[in-house]
């Protein structure tokens, strides 16, 4: 069970993060719209709507979320490169994977995370060392996070969703 739900394990970054590991992080995230699409190809509107576990979202949930997750990312590090330790505001993902904008299709979350993902990168790519040690300070976790890390959270968020549908995909022969 854990492997369907962390299928390439949890985030997990200790010590420094070096410009180059950052580099790849954000390659990462500039990749995810194409990688993203790609994992959904194809797919039939019943197979969309199969959860890639048992308990867990359907596959259009998961696109849907992503592009909730991301959004609120990218808002999150313009909060933080614009205001000292912002407080952020949380929000119930499992609630939002219920809302009617959750059974649309997925192209309407795929065409939104391309042109957010190319603003977000843009930023990222433009963002010295000094606003990646700026923070923001996530009251549901209890942590200040620093958006070098925030940026390797996201790396491997899209990565894990993607992988989700994959999985799922070579489980049913899809």
């Amino acid at each position: 069970m854990e492997s369907l739900k962390y299928p390439i394990g949890k985030f997990q970054q200790e010590g420094a993060i070096s410009t180059e590991q950052r580099e790849r992080w954000i390659g990462d995230i500039e990749r995810l719209p194409a990688e993203l699409r790609a994992a959904v190809a194809g797919l039939t509107e019943e197979q969309l709507d199969t959860p890639y576990r048992e308990g867990g979202w359907t596959l259009r949930q998961v696109v849907h979320h992503v592009a909730d997750s991301h959004s609120n990312s990218f808002t999150r590090f313009k909060l933080a490169l614009t205001e000292e330790n912002p407080t952020i505001k949380p929000y119930e993902e499992g609630d939002w994977a219920k809302l009617a904008d959750s059974k649309l299709p997925v192209e309407v979350s795929l065409v939104w995370l391309e042109a957010m993902h190319t603003r977000w990168v843009t930023l990222l790519r433009s963002m010295t060392g000094a606003e990646y040690a700026r923070t923001f300070f996530h009251p549901g976790s209890g942590e200040t996070v620093p958006l070098d890390r925030a940026t390797g959270m996201y790396s491997w968020h899209g990565r894990h969703h993607t992988a989700h549908i994959a999985s799922l995909r070579e489980r049913m022969g899809w």
